[in-house]
């Protein structure tokens, strides 16, 4: 199940098996005497974070694993980073043990919780040497069950009992399913049928979907913990746009420039942080047209307007996401200021009107009023801007066909399995977090506007934290505005 031996490299193995070399690996190391950790800032918020769930899903025995690592090639895996929802409900970060599971079980009042892992290996013990998977001497020394339990102010227990546990789960038992596929599979295979395919005792079902729904929407709302670490993420990701401004000549001078940018802005996101919380976006010319634009193996030309979609996550993997468009030359061209002052227009326009009773939805459409009336006005369109708007025609949606936010946390695309009620036609409430990002792309061979303007693209995204009275822009301090990016590019390049 979750304690599976390592990949076979017996083939190259070079490890002595001799009673005398283990007998002498074994022995003649320092006592280790290391004062128990005091609970960690996030540990009475994630036990606060159980409780709701357990409100949610009394009687039922819920099952959040951490998941394995995922293979980049034969036995090279990619860096581990554990299910949002396990770090989400645990406060484990970055150290979190991989092949971890959480379990919470009905206690009449609510839940138990209890976290299995694999626990430090005795130096007496082969894997300590010999498990290029686990073994300390090849990834570093895992925690003891007493440290993570004072660490993270919950139960532990080895992995290995998590067998017993899988054992005596009935159809009525909860999972979430795509943290550990193979887990869940077992589990599966073990019950005969599903796991969390039971139905509550009123008929209502609470399926594993249902979990993953409430899970997702446990998150809408950011507790003080959470907004202090997008904070820190948000500053990190400043730092970051700062090193690339002061790499420009190094970008315009080597024939993949892009790459240079990622590799800058990652440079940062490793030092201040965990790594990049999506990959990076660095979009030069007329590469800023293509949304999604992750290659990155493109020049960078004098000239250009680079588009860079980047965030920090930090240790705690609470991610920003921020987009700015720079003149790399260090000056707008006159058709580049235009189009960025509409695109400046419509993201201010949408962060004026949020405030707690708003619907999500409506923050899109007022970005998208201004980005019809724009496009109108510079006759891009085949008809007026009030008529470009209504829902079967949506011209203007041609310059800007995604949505103009999303909510932000662990994930850059948070609480992804919400309802559409409580998502994109929630209500708005303090203590949320999203992205405001309005832009304009004009595709080169776009023949609807005029050839000054084709490969054009900007976007401008910042991160919003709603407040009790209105909002607050997180990224405000990263300069926005066309006369402050050009001061910034003269402040910060070289």
């Amino acid at each position: 199940m979750a304690d599976s031996t390592p990949r076979a490299t017996s083939n190259r193995s070079t490890t002595p098996g001799s009673s005398t070399f283990k007998d002498y690996i074994g022995s003649q190391w320092a006592d280790r005497d290391r004062p128990l950790p005091a609970p960690r800032e996030q540990a009475p918020f994630a036990a606060e974070r159980r409780a709701r769930i357990s409100e949610l899903h009394p009687g039922r025995t819920i099952v959040v694993p951490a998941g394995q690592a995922k293979v980049r090639s034969n036995d090279c895996d990619y860096p581990f980073r554990p299910h949002s929802t396990f770090a989400h409900l645990t406060g484990w970060g970055t150290d979190t043990v991989v092949g971890s599971v959480l379990v919470m079980t009905p206690n009449g009042s609510g839940h138990d919780a209890t976290l299995y892992f694999r626990a430090t290996a005795g130096r007496d013990s082969e894997e300590f040497y010999a498990n290029p998977e686990i073994g300390e001497f090849w990834v570093g020394p895992r925690p003891s069950l007493d440290e993570v339990a004072a660490d993270l102010g919950l139960a532990t227990a080895d992995l290995a009992a998590f067998a017993a546990v899988a054992d005596g789960l009935d159809a009525s038992a909860l999972v979430v399913r795509d943290a550990d596929v193979d887990l869940t599979r077992s589990l599966d295979e073990r019950l005969g049928s599903p796991v969390g395919g039971a139905p509550e005792g009123d008929g209502v079902p609470a399926t594993d979907d249902v979990l993953a729904r409430d899970l997702s929407e446990l998150r809408l709302v950011k507790d003080p913990y959470e907004v202090g670490e997008l904070r820190k993420a948000v500053q990190a990701t400043k730092s970051g746009f700062d090193d690339v401004i002061a790499d420009f000549d190094q970008v315009l001078a080597h024939p993949r420039g892009e790459r240079i940018v990622e590799g800058t802005f990652n440079r940062r996101a490793r030092a201040d942080g965990n790594t990049v919380g999506y990959d990076t976006i660095a979009a030069s010319g007329h590469h800023a047209c293509i949304l999604h634009w992750t290659r990155n193996d493109g020049a960078v030309q004098p000239g250009d307007l680079i588009l860079i979609d980047a965030g920090v996550e930090v240790d705690s993997f609470y991610t920003a996401d921020i987009t700015r468009t720079l003149p790399v030359s260090g000056t707008f061209s006159d058709v580049q200021r235009m189009v960025y002052e509409a695109v400046l227009e419509a993201a201010d326009a949408a962060f004026a009107i949020v405030e707690p009773g708003i619907t999500f939805r409506q923050v899109h459409a007022t970005a998208m009023e201004v980005i019809a009336r724009k496009t109108a006005e510079w006759g891009f369109l085949p008809g007026t801007a009030e008529e470009s708007l209504q829902p079967d025609n949506q011209f203007h949606r041609r310059y800007m066909v995604h949505g103009t936010s999303h909510h932000l946390g662990l994930d850059v695309h948070d609480c992804a399995k919400a309802r559409r009620e409580m998502y994109i036609d929630g209500v708005v409430q303090a203590g949320m977090v999203f992205t405001i990002e309005p832009g304009l792309y004009f595709q080169q061979d776009d023949l609807t506007v005029p050839e000054e303007f084709r490969g054009i693209g900007v976007r401008i995204e910042d991160d919003i934290l709603v407040t009790a009275d209105g909002a607050e822009n997180l990224s405000v301090g990263i300069p926005r505005t066309p006369s402050e990016v050009e001061g910034w590019i003269a402040r910060t390049g070289r």
